[in-house]
């Protein structure tokens, strides 16, 4: 199922970046689902994922993520990406990444996502 999930999940996650819009990738989750990023904090069903993609995109100004390596079986689903855009304030920031996930019945159990968090560190001035 994953491998079924990746496509639209990518294409959900394009037009939230575009839109701001994040009901689409929220539709692809299970209400016991979970999402995390490199933070200690676990995101729970649709309205924590709704809380996370928002928060997401409101560290930008714009951002847009290019999906160049995917893969995964029927439960695992892996996305190698670079997304590149702006911060709030106007800084440009490119950073790359991973993301996982998990599905059962047609629905996102798990996402996680790996990046360079360093991208987001302003340099020395």
């Amino acid at each position: 199922m994953s491998r079924d999930l990746t496509k639209p999940f990518m294409e959900a996650l394009n037009h939230a970046e575009e839109t701001g819009d994040v009901e689409a990738l929220v539709a692809l989750y299970a209400d016991n689902s979970t999402s995390r990023n490199l933070t200690d904090e676990t995101w729970s069903g649709p309205d924590g994922a709704r809380e996370f993609w928002r928060t997401y995109l409101n560290n930008f100004q714009q951002i847009h993520s290019e999906f160049h390596a995917v893969s995964g079986d029927d439960r695992t689903g892996n996305m190698e990406w670079i997304s590149r855009g702006q911060l709030k304030g106007g800084r440009d920031i490119e950073y790359r990444g991973i993301s996982v996930i998990e599905s059962e019945g047609g629905k996102v159990q798990a996402f996680r996502t790996y990046y360079d968090s360093a991208a987001f560190v302003a340099p020395a001035s």
